[in-house]
């Protein structure tokens, strides 16, 4: 657990399939429940960023992925000063089983023309779209 006034390691994962689907996972919890994302969550001590990035998308969806690049990373206020300190990684299936974690009320694989249909979290479909897994117009 973070101490007091320190920001917020995060990671997640844009994961895609053969098919050219996204991963997303409907959250479960505040904030922005009900809304969709990507799968990801705080790093535990000892993991890398890209460590972190598989754990969560395991835990999340019961798939296990192959992290590559880093997409982005963004920092989200707390409201105490603090930061969610967000990376999001690359990363393609290996294996597994689909099904919505502890977390997550659901968990779909979605075609990227399709996202903007749904309620996704704050400033996701731009950063999809900046990193060319959307396309401009959908």
């Amino acid at each position: 657990m973070p101490e007091s006034g320190e920001d917020i390691l995060a990671a997640g994962a844009v994961v895609s399939d053969d098919e050219g689907r996204v991963l997303l996972v409907q959250r479960g919890t505040e904030p922005q429940k009900g809304r969709w994302t990507v799968p990801g969550g705080r790093r535990e001590p000892g993991e890398t960023l890209p460590q972190t990035a598989a754990r969560e998308v395991f835990e999340e969806t019961g798939l296990t992925v192959a992290v590559g690049k880093e997409l982005w990373s963004l920092r989200i206020p707390l409201g105490d000063g603090r930061y969610y300190e967000v990376h999001d990684f690359a990363a393609t299936l290996v294996g597994g089983t689909l099904a919505a974690g502890d977390d997550a009320d659901d968990v779909r694989w979605l075609l990227p023309e399709k996202l903007s249909q749904y309620p996704l979290t704050d400033g996701l479909l731009d950063y999809l779209r900046r990193a060319g897994i959307v396309p401009p117009d959908a």
